[in-house]
């Protein structure tokens, strides 16, 4: 109950599991997150 099946089985429950929760696990470990693959080249150029 309250569960769901995501992408090749993996278990979605609440927040976790959901790529919104993975984002912000990221997020909170200090990863950078390019919203769009155009974003992807800002990142980059901020880390120098």
């Amino acid at each position: 109950e309250g569960k769901r099946m995501g992408h090749a089985g993996a278990i979605i429950s609440g927040d976790f599991g959901t790529a919104q929760g993975k984002i912000k696990a990221l997020e909170n470990a200090g990863a950078l997150i390019a919203d769009t693959p155009w974003d992807i080249p800002k990142l980059i150029s901020d880390l120098h």
